[in-house]
């Protein structure tokens, strides 16, 4: 006959306490379920549950005026329309309580499961590094962004130099060159295409493209189209060709880089397979020592 230990009943215990406050919180929040019909699945894994987290978040009342929000809100704003950052924010917020939550009550009946203690504990502490990951995980998805678009920058540049140099005006040549690729620095400069045709100036798209991609590299080379283009083509066919140069040494650094942190990263599997091994061969060793 098997007995219930303490820990069991502490264990019961927590499960029961957060499986009633999920069901707590999902029932009170499925007023809110419209608000992530349409979220990208891709970027917003089990989105159709965030009205859990979201309910937590008007429970506790949340204003996002700290500096982590401003932070957010600010990086939201390269990834998103401006008049959207507001939702994205209380999206990211309600992912985080609705994943965290989510992890922890699967941590009791998985204990029950299996009998291991460790795991149930492996499990709470989980949920907390998941609350985490989601809130960093928007500053990862900017990062890989800005390196795509500097991998991209290079051959932008050179082929507005070229298109220049053959005698195209700048606002042409800006055009052609967006419509070639696909990739976010294109679509970005299509953007800015679609701001001129509706009426705005070449300079002002420029400046607010120059906004959104938030990377010095990109501010600085629109100044340089900016002031290329109120000096007329010639001297900005130059100034283009010497900003291609320069665009050129800066992405031979960055493949440089990426293959060092490759290298750094093979490490990582090489000394878990190490710890792997030797807990295979410690642990029969203690369990012979026991008997």
């Amino acid at each position: 006959m098997q007995f219930f230990t303490l820990f069991d009943f502490i264990a019961l215990g927590i499960g029961i306490a957060i499986l009633a406050v999920w069901l707590l919180f999902y029932f009170s929040g499925k007023q809110y379920a419209e608000l992530f019909e349409n979220l990208d699945t891709k970027d917003f894994p089990l989105g159709d549950t965030y009205f859990v987290g979201y309910a937590i978040t008007l429970l506790l009342k949340l204003d996002y005026k700290n500096k982590q929000s401003r932070k957010l809100r600010k990086q939201l704003g390269v990834l998103y329309e401006p008049k959207y950052t507001e939702y994205y924010l209380r999206v990211i917020s309600s992912m985080q309580f609705t994943m965290s939550l989510t992890v922890a009550a699967f941590a009791a009946p998985l204990y029950f499961l299996s009998g291991s203690p460790i795991l149930l504990i492996l499990l709470l502490v989980m949920s907390g590094f998941v609350y985490y990951y989601y809130g960093i995980a928007m500053e990862k998805k900017i990062n890989d962004r800005a390196e795509e678009v500097l991998l991209d920058f290079s051959e932008v540049v050179s082929k507005l130099a070229l298109l220049v140099n053959s005698g195209m005006i700048v606002g042409e040549a800006w055009e052609r060159a967006a419509a070639s690729g696909e990739r976010t620095l294109y679509k970005e400069m299509q953007r800015s295409v679609e701001e001129m045709h509706n009426g705005k100036s070449f300079a002002d798209a420029l400046y607010v493209f120059a906004q959104r991609s938030m990377l010095p590299e990109i501010k600085k080379f629109s100044s340089t189209l900016i002031q290329g283009v109120s000096q007329g083509n010639r001297e900005l066919a130059g100034m283009l060709t010497q900003q291609s140069r320069e665009v050129w040494d800066m992405k031979r650094q960055i493949i440089r880089r990426k293959g060092e942190l490759a290298n750094n990263k093979l490490l990582i599997p090489i000394c878990m397979t190490f710890v792997g091994i030797l807990i295979m061969i410690i642990i029969p060793i203690f369990s012979n020592l026991g008997g």
